[in-house]
């Protein structure tokens, strides 16, 4: 701000570019059950990558669910499996 008025934005959505974690997202969003399991061991990455990967996908899902209005929806229910995955899934 400068005199009250917006005068910069500070864009961080480009700060993880070319880090392998928000590639592997998937593993939560499309994935689940033996082939979560199967993708995790066939990727073998370091446990702090899927510790970041999880952390883009919790990030995803609750923006998401933040912007649906109807928290009983289908696609509400989705964001909130993935939320769950996420916190009380599987640990790598």
């Amino acid at each position: 701000m400068d005199g009250g008025k917006l005068s910069a934005v500070i864009d961080f959505g480009g700060a993880a570019v070319g880090d392998p974690a928000c590639d592997l997202v998937i593993a939560w969003t499309y994935l689940s059950g033996k082939s979560r399991e199967i993708f995790i061991s066939k990727m073998d990455m370091a446990p702090d990558t899927w510790l970041r990967a999880r952390a883009w996908a919790l990030w995803k899902a609750t923006f998401e669910l933040c912007q649906i209005a109807d928290k009983n929806s289908s696609e509400a229910g989705l964001q909130k499996r993935i939320i769950g995955e996420v916190i009380n899934g599987q640990k790598i």
